[in-house]
C-alpha cells in the first residue's frame, strides 16, 4: 500500500503517479487534494505521512509544487525520513543509504517522465542494511524521541 498526498500544484503529477503504481500493481491510497483549487500541502502531506508512521502504509509518495513544503511536513512526523528527490540517483541513495519510507518531489521541477522513473527507482531500491547506514538512521531517530 503506497500512501499518496499532493497540494493543488502535485495534483496532475500525482495522478500520473497513481496512474503508474496501479498499472504495475501497487495499491494506493490518496490523502488528497482532489482537485486543482488551492489548498494547503501541510493537512495532506501530513495525512499520509502519519499513515507510512502507523504501518498502514508501506511507503508515501507526497507532491507540491518544489516538493520542499511537503517534504518538511511529512519529516515533522516520528518515523519518517523523506527525501525530496529530482533525480533518480537521489531515489537510489535515499533507500539505499537512508532507507527513506517516503518520497517527496516537485512538479514545477520534474516532468512525468521522470518523476515516474524516481518513482519505480525508489520502489525498487532496497536499503543496504550496512551497518554504518543503520547507525546513522539510528541516530536520526534518537534526535526526533
Amino acid at each position: 500500500m503506497i500512501a499518496l498526498a499532493s497540494d493543488h500544484g502535485g495534483y496532475e503529477l500525482k495522478q500520473k503517479v497513481i496512474g503508474y503504481l496501479e498499472a504495475n500493481g501497487y495499491t494506493c491510497h490518496d490523502f488528497g487534494c482532489y482537485s486543482l483549487e488551492s489548498c494547503d500541502y501541510p493537512e495532506f502531506g501530513r495525512a499520509a505521512a502519519e499513515a507510512v508512521a502507523k504501518g498502514e502504509c508501506e511507503r508515501g509518495i507526497v507532491i507540491c509544487t518544489t516538493g520542499i513544503g511537503i517534504s518538511i511536513v511529512a519529516n515533522k512526523v516520528p518515523g519518517i525520513r523523506c527525501g525530496l528527490c529530482a533525480d533518480t540517483y537521489s531515489a537510489k541513495m535515499t533507500r539505499e543509504h537512508n532507507d527513506a519510507n517516503m518520497l517527496a518531489m516537485g512538479a514545477g521541477i520534474v516532468g512525468p517522465n521522470l518523476a515516474l522513473s524516481i518513482v519505480e527507482t525508489f520502489l525498487n531500491t532496497p536499503f543496504s542494511g550496512d551497518e554504518k547506514h543503520v547507525r546513522r538512521i539510528n541516530k536520526i531517530e534518537e534526535e526526533v524521541k
